[in-house]
């Protein structure tokens, strides 16, 4: 079983009644989320990007809770000389942890950091995770790339989680198509309607994959799909 909960923006939250993981870890400065750096309690912390609104609260976590970053080589040589602890990993890379395997995967996207927003963290990424039996593509900030056709056909996908926001990564049709491209049994929209800029309507896209097999669902801030 793999519990999965939106925390809002891209922050979900996913427990197996062992370990606890968090994605993008975007707690502080967040107009959709409740849930503070303070409240949370993980294992391990998954960083897609260096983006203030990605990375988040991320070194802050890993502090108080010893929870590892699991990030691109870059962010994380970032995140480490701040304190936190990290596995330095890449693009193409996998690797056996606890809780199950990861894989970073691409993403189309950019990657900094720091007060300036200028401080180079590497490349972006997405990542391909198993936990509680489950396989798991969270695809972080991107746009629509052909070979997501590739990591659905390597990997049956129980669940993708992918941006629709537009502006700043895929909008509605293109996340579609890559909803097409990669086949999952499960889809929960993620980025969108956090500012005016990304809002863009959930039900839009949930109806414009009514043919296909994936069930869609949208997840409110706090709530949770279980698998």
């Amino acid at each position: 079983m793999l519990k999965t909960t939106f925390l809002g923006h891209s922050c979900f939250l996913f427990s197996d009644g062992k370990y606890n993981i968090i994605i993008d870890p975007f707690l502080n400065g967040n107009p959709q989320a409740s849930v503070k750096p303070d409240d949370v309690d993980v294992d391990y912390i998954l960083a897609t990007h260096g983006h203030a609104d990605h990375i988040g609260d991320g070194v802050e976590i890993s502090k108080r809770t010893g929870a590892t970053i699991i990030a691109p080589n870059e962010l994380a040589i970032w995140v480490t000389a701040k304190g936190a602890t990290a596995h330095n990993m890449h693009i193409g890379g996998a690797y056996n942890f606890e809780f199950g395997r990861v894989k970073l995967t691409i993403a189309h996207h950019g990657s900094s950091a720091g007060d300036s927003g200028l401080e180079y963290t590497g490349n972006p990424c997405g990542f391909v995770f198993e936990m509680g039996g489950k396989k798991v593509y969270y695809t972080g900030d991107t746009g629509l790339f052909l070979d997501m056709k590739l990591i659905g056909e390597i990997d049956a996908i129980d669940l993708m989680i992918l941006p629709i926001g537009d502006n700043f990564t895929m909008g509605i049709d293109d996340a579609v198509r890559a909803v097409q491209f990669v086949n999952p049994k499960m889809v929960i929209p993620m980025h969108f309607k956090t500012w005016d800029i990304i809002d863009a309507e959930p039900e839009e896209f949930k109806a414009k994959l009514a043919d296909h097999s994936a069930e869609v669902t949208i997840l409110k801030p706090d709530s949770f799909l279980e698998l």
